[in-house]
């Protein structure tokens, strides 16, 4: 079972063969995304120039792919995934720690949000952003990518 980031996400919507090909590849296994990556493919659309074309095609792929959703399982993950990214990689001076985000220290909330999903659902993300190997660090799951 894998879950699409956004980067393969968006990939897929311009027509990349070889994700398309991945994709028939994987026909038998469920392949789905997070809500998390719909917002982001959503907030792409609002920044491009061509916002009613983009949409479209955004709107076509997702309705052609399943969303996990984010439940309060999912939270709880998150909730502790983001306590350990801090405890491990923080500062170890807790005055210090106190005042630290994981945005000080690299990471996404929304990159939290969909490791917190993989996670929970037990899935392989499907991604080329760096930043999840470094999550690697405080969290083990399965990343791969289809480029």
């Amino acid at each position: 079972m894998y879950l699409l980031d956004t980067n393969h996400c968006s990939k897929i919507i311009l027509g990349d063969r070889t994700l398309i090909q991945q994709l028939q590849t994987h026909q038998g296994d469920s392949v789905a995304t997070s809500v998390i990556v719909r917002g982001e493919l959503l907030f792409m659309v609002q920044k491009s120039q061509r916002q009613a074309e983009n949409l479209q095609a955004v709107d076509i792929f997702l309705q052609s792919i399943s969303l996990y959703p984010i439940s309060a399982a999912v939270a709880d993950v998150y909730g502790r995934l983001k306590g350990d990214i801090v405890n491990q990689l923080g500062p170890k001076d807790k005055a210090q720690r106190r005042k630290i985000t994981v945005q000080g220290l690299g990471f996404s909330d929304n990159d939290l949000w969909i490791a917190a999903t993989v996670l929970h659902y037990d899935l392989t993300l499907v991604s080329v952003d760096r930043d999840f190997q470094r999550l690697q660090l405080v969290q083990s799951f399965p990343v791969e990518s289809w480029l």
